[in-house]
């Protein structure tokens, strides 16, 4: 404080006053981020405070108004001290005495921590003679803890030993005894020597449970350990008497000897040797009276790989000779639920017997049979699962080995790869064959006329009908579907694509050799047999109905897919109609083009000659000959009204449009001809000096070829008007009048 000191003043210097601006306000002496009044609180963190200023305000800014403040903060303190500067000295003056006061209150205090350091020791003593005694005491009471659990431990198993010399005594037949005095007060009046033995044997199973959970709780420990070879013992004997009661308890069907003896087998936790036994006296014998087990017999017997007529006689043994047992089991608070009769016994059984007795009943080589027997299987599980209670049980049956072991020996994805191969081979044989349209007789009423589609549409049912289709492998049948419908359609595109091209050439598809010869009345029974498959496999149509009802127990969204998926194989048929239209367009233009090949003789005809055209060519009458042949021919009944129009406007069209390309021709070169010669007729008769006057009134070359092919074209527009076809109406046709007909008559078309 020396160096703040200053020299003393008589009077405090006055204050300055703070600076104002233009217009009087105080002007601040920080910028408006620095806030002295921050440093003043509690919880002021300088670390905090200059990362959250730092982030707009530069470091040295902030240095520099921090030394600006510093700076004001001395300035203050120094005025503080020269205005109280006489306070300030005297304050050393004033604490005289202090010492001794401090002296004199260091003593109480002193003593005071030396009695709370005391009281602290004996706390501390007290508290670890507490803690060692608490030790003790815990020490004692595991000791005692496992001296009873010893003591306990020879008392069950002398008990046990003691019950268990106790059940040979009693009879083991069904004659009345008197029951052994040890248990006379536990057992009812006149109860039988069967029920007592049942009853002492639950007693002893639940002995038996104490002193395992004995021996787990002191394991390791050499009395323990002598005694487990007493305990072995008694296990031994306890197996062997609960097993004889329980076998006697079936063969009489006594109820409340299988009640005990089941739930000592539960107290024991030894549940798979009472399904063991079940097992092998009740269901074993009457199984194999059902399933012969010499396989070699059964083949030479009547006996056959079916299941069916099996499972309803095990059906009736169930419900005549097992029923009983799984009531037993199944009871409420019974606490017998822990039996699995149905899995491990009966089902257990009834895979054995197969496996040793048929075991071609598993083989998918013969897929009809083995649909038959995999779908009597489903049924039997089906009736067993009848017996469960509730979903919990029908879980627990699933996932038990014998129902795992039971399902694995259906091989359902090997009878999908031989029916795929049956289906699938069926049609892909068929469709490699040439096109192989019914007989009329045997056509008439029948949607389709192909062998090819009808093989089509019996794939597909079989996919979907219940001697083929497994409801497990429903995806897999639905893709066969449409790789059906798929193959169908591209043997139908390749074919109709190599005859299009026209080539044949060795290049070709094999599957489209057929396309190549057949005549054109195939490709109406074509153009049928694809209308009558789009309709049967459309929304309206009966397949999909057919496969939404077999799949009626799937979600709609589902139902929907499959409808969709379907509607979707299908447009790609829907788009080869167009191609076969045009393909049979193809061949009757291909034939008219035959006859139209004559009109280039017209020229030959008329040229250098005098002769006038009268009447029509010969050749106009075969230019439509062979679409009205096809129009007249028996099959064309097959396509309806609308393909029908389709065709005549369609072959009209292209034929009219080839005629008007070779009138065109003729009439163009004729003109040149015709124009070349009259040249070298002009220059010559200009070389001779003769007259060109005489010829300006004959019929030229040209005209007569015109006239002619006017007179043809007339006859070629009737003859459209007989198939119905109204020649004005064909662009090519107009283009065509206009080429040939006579000045007068370019505007109106008469024929």
């Amino acid at each position: 404080m020396a160096d703040l000191a200053v020299a003393p003043a008589s009077h405090p210097p006055p204050a300055p006053a703070p600076a104002t601006d233009l217009f009087g306000e105080p002007i601040e002496a920080h910028p408006p981020w620095f806030k002295p009044d921050s440093f003043l609180r509690a919880d002021f963190d300088p670390d905090a405070y200059v990362a959250e200023l730092r982030s707009y305000v530069p470091l040295e800014s902030l240095a520099a108004e921090l030394r600006a403040h510093l700076a004001a903060l001395r300035a203050e303190l120094v005025g503080l001290i020269n205005r109280d500067y006489a306070d300030f000295v005297g304050l050393s003056a004033r604490l005289k005495g202090v010492d001794a006061a401090a002296a004199r209150m260091r003593a109480p205090l002193a003593d005071l921590r030396d009695k709370v350091a005391g009281f602290r020791a004996g706390a501390s003593a007290a508290l670890a003679a507490l803690r060692a005694g608490l030790e003790q005491r815990a020490a004692a009471t595991a000791a005692r803890e496992l001296l009873e659990l010893l003591l306990d431990t020879s008392h069950v198993v002398s008990k046990v030993e003691k019950l268990i010399k106790e059940l040979p005594s009693a009879p083991s037949d069904s004659s009345n005894a008197e029951v052994p005095s040890i248990d006379a007060q536990n057992v009812e009046a006149g109860t039988g020597v069967r029920e007592t033995q049942s009853i002492l044997l639950e007693r002893i199973a639940s002995e038996m449970n104490r002193l395992k959970f004995y021996i787990s709780h002191a394991q390791n420990l050499p009395f323990i350990e002598n005694m487990e070879k007493r305990a072995q013992g008694a296990t031994k004997l306890l197996d062997g008497s609960l097993e004889r009661c329980f076998v006697d308890g079936l063969e009489h069907r006594d109820a409340k000897v299988i009640y005990n003896c089941l739930r000592a087998y539960a107290a024991i936790d030894n549940t798979s040797s009472a399904e063991e036994l079940f097992r092998t006296t009740v269901v074993s014998p009457l199984i194999q009276k059902i399933v012969p087990q010499n396989y070699a017999k059964a083949v030479a017997g009547a006996s056959s790989d079916g299941l069916e007529d099996d499972y309803e006689q095990i059906k009736q043994c169930v419900e005549k000779d097992c029923k009983f047992i799984l009531e037993i089991s199944s009871s409420e608070n019974s606490g017998l639920h822990v039996f699995d009769f149905l899995g491990n016994s009966i089902l257990k059984e009834v895979l054995s017997a197969i496996q040793k007795g048929k075991p071609g009943a598993f083989s998918p080589g013969k897929p009809r049979e083995f649909l038959k027997n995999y779908k009597a299987s489903l049924g039997f599980l089906d009736f067993l699962e009848g017996y469960c209670q509730s979903k919990s049980a029908v879980t627990k049956f699933r996932s038990e080995p014998a129902y795992t072991d039971f399902m694995r020996q259906w091989n359902v994805g090997v009878y999908f790869s031989l029916r795929f191969q049956e289906i699938a081979g069926g049609l892909d044989s068929t469709l490699t064959n040439t096109i192989s349209p019914v007989g009329m007789n045997e056509a008439q009423g029948k949607p389709l006329l192909l062998k090819q589609s009808i093989k089509l549409l019996e794939s597909l049912q079989a996919c979907w009908s219940d001697e083929v289709l497994v409801f497990s492998h429903c995806d897999k049948f639905l893709r066969l579907s449409l790789q059906l419908i798929s193959r169908y359609t591209a043997w139908l595109s390749s074919g109709l694509s190599a005859r299009k091209a026209s080539d044949g050439s060795p290049n070709s598809p094999a599957d489209a050799e057929w396309a190549l010869s057949i005549p054109i009345d195939d490709f109406i029974y074509i153009m049928h047999d694809v209308h009558a498959v789009i309709g049967e496999l459309s929304e309206s149509g009966s397949f999909i109905g057919h496969v939404n009802q077999l799949l009626a127990s799937c979600p709609i969204e589902v139902l929907n897919l499959v409808k969709q998926s379907i509607l979707q194989a299908v447009e790609p048929l829907e788009e080869v109609l167009p191609v076969i239209m045009n393909v049979m367009i193809g061949i009757i233009v291909k034939k008219s083009n035959e006859d139209l090949k004559h009109l280039k003789g017209i020229t030959a005809t008329y040229r250098m000659t005098n002769k006038l055209p009268v009447r029509h060519s010969p050749y106009v009458s075969g230019i439509l000959h062979p679409l009205k042949v096809f129009l007249e021919g028996e099959r064309v009944s097959y396509l309806s009204e609308d393909d029908k129009t389709k065709l005549c406007r369609g072959s009209t069209d292209k034929i009219t449009a080839i005629y008007y390309d070779l009138v065109s021709e003729v009439v163009t070169v004729a003109r040149k001809t015709e124009s070349s010669l009259q040249r070298l007729r002009q220059g010559a008769q200009r070389r001779v000096g003769a007259s060109t006057d005489a010829s300006d009134n004959i019929i030229s070359d040209t005209d007569k070829i015109c006239m002619q092919l006017f007179l043809d074209i007339q006859e070629y527009a009737r003859n459209l008007r007989t198939i119905g076809i109204d020649a004005r109406e064909i662009d090519s046709y107009r283009a065509l009048w206009q080429c040939v007909a006579p000045k007068d008559k370019q505007e109106n078309i008469q024929f």
